[in-house]
């Protein structure tokens, strides 16, 4: 994931950037803002991820002689060149300058809500659009995903199995790394493991307990090539069979001084099995011995399982967590909100659309969070050229119904979006995966002791609302035909 190069982007990005350097406007300061217009997968939050692997980008964004030397031979539909040698030139030396404030990873996140704000030149903040949202959607995505599976699984852990069916390397580790913050124990990504510091589980597969001419013997050499690492796949030939030859197998650990750390369940009926695995376990003195299933999970079908009285305590999930099986894109999108004229005045943009929802917000805001007694309240968005009213003030909640909330029963608040970049320099601390980590679970905590199936209150400050609701009306004349 690192050195990704500037040339990760859409073509209408250059194009775009050549057009403001040729009018001389690719210096004017611009704010975008990140956001996605939908909670993903029916839900009501996101987790909020991939910040690091943006810095890291940020960090080391330049075009490399190789760069520019494509971009010269692009060519337009007359075969002349795409861009001229005086905008590459610009190109080659240009160096990232812009300020950009985020929501820490981890953070709980709604629709409508900015995880990053990026004010500096037009030009390089529209250079980088598709880069960030390609970073920040797919990992919060992700994130969100495993945050879900997780919280179906209370008291069991979740381990991430996904990377033969992710969507290719780059998606295998932005998906473990992912999976890791929104609350999977460990991944079975061995790289993912030595670039971001995931702890990795794995067991063996079929192929181990078919390499040998029977289970018993199978399970004897893998017992004694890792007698302290020791998880057992029982289902290759009859399950109940399997785990009566695990139990032989541990009794033969122990007298070694070793343990059967668990046995894995990978087909039929997972609840039944799982049910009586767990007698047979008990009953030979096992009771400490894992229960590891696997085949196709999600957060539904280990709903479906806990209230079968499954006994599984750790889930093995694959292919529908690093896909996202069920909603495959977070719709985040990247939106001009202010622009500086030529007398270096902010001018405040939206996007008008026939769906409500894709009416965009004008603006330079910042998100407020208010808690009363620690817990989740509600969400504001405020312009911070505007400023938030010190005294009690209401916001317009961004769903369907529009209704007014006066923001008064509340007893502290916190601005969601820290500085990271200022002129182009990290003033970012950096923060360990586990911190992250830390910080997604105890949001989600607090989040769902009252917001577990409820839609969480988020709006638009009542001033800047009725500045949105002028430039609408303003835009909405201008352009009428």
């Amino acid at each position: 994931m690192n050195n990704i190069s500037p040339l990760l982007t859409d073509l209408y990005q250059l194009t775009m950037a050549y057009g403001y350097w040729k009018l001389n406007i690719h210096d004017r300061d611009a704010v975008f803002h990140v956001i996605f217009r939908k909670n993903p997968f029916r839900g009501n939050y996101a987790i909020a991820c991939g910040l690091q692997t943006a810095i890291d980008f940020l960090q080391q964004w330049h075009f490399s002689p190789g760069d520019i030397a494509y971009l010269a031979e692009l060519k337009d539909s007359h075969g002349g060149r795409l861009f001229p040698e005086d905008f590459l030139k610009y190109l080659a030396e240009c160096r990232f300058t812009c300020d950009i404030d985020a929501m820490p990873e981890g953070t709980v996140v709604f629709a409508h809500e900015p995880m990053l704000r990026i004010k500096g030149s037009l030009l390089q903040a529209q250079i980088i659009e598709s880069t960030l949202l390609n970073l920040i959607n797919f990992q919060t995505l992700i994130a969100t995903k495993a945050s879900r599976v997780c919280t179906a699984a209370p008291g069991g852990s979740v381990l991430e199995f996904g990377m033969r069916r992710a969507q290719g390397p780059d998606g295998a580790l932005s998906a473990s790394r992912a999976a890791y913050i929104g609350g999977c124990a460990a991944t079975s990504n061995v790289l993912a493991g030595k670039l971001y510091g995931i702890p990795v589980r794995g067991t063996h597969a079929h192929s181990w307990v078919t390499a040998f001419p029977d289970e018993m013997t199978a399970f004897e050499a893998y017992a004694k090539v890792m007698p302290h690492n020791c998880v057992l796949l029982v289902d290759t030939y009859d399950t109940i069979k399997g785990v009566a030859h695990a139990i032989e197998v541990g009794k033969k650990l122990r007298e070694q001084g070793a343990e059967l750390l668990g046995i894995r369940l990978d087909s039929g009926d997972l609840a039944a099995l799982s049910i009586q695995a767990r007698k047979m376990l008990d009953e030979a003195g096992f009771q400490t011995t894992q229960i590891v299933a696997s085949n196709s999970l999600d957060e539904y079908v280990i709903t479906q399982l806990q209230q079968q009285g499954a006994k599984i305590s750790v889930w093995g999930v694959g292919t529908n967590l690093v896909t996202a099986n069920d909603y495959p894109a977070l719709d985040g999108v990247y939106k001009l909100s202010a622009i500086r004229d030529e007398k270096n005045r902010w001018q405040y943009k939206l996007k008008l659309s026939e769906q409500q929802v894709k009416v965009s917000n004008p603006g330079i805001y910042q998100v407020r969070r208010y808690f009363r007694d620690k817990q989740f309240m509600m969400d504001a968005m405020y312009d911070v050229e505007l400023g938030m009213p010190e005294k009690t003030s209401e916001m317009v909640l961004l769903d369907e119904s529009g209704h007014h909330m006066a923001l008064r029963d509340y007893d502290s608040f916190a601005d969601l979006l820290v500085p990271v970049f200022r002129q182009g320099k990290l003033i970012y601390p950096t923060e360990s995966i586990h911190d992250i980590r830390e910080r997604a679970l105890q949001q989600m905590k607090i989040f769902l002791q009252s917001h577990s199936v409820t839609a969480y209150p988020v709006g638009l400050e009542k001033r800047l609302y009725e500045l949105k609701q002028k430039l609408i009306q303003e835009l909405s004349s201008a352009n009428d035909v």
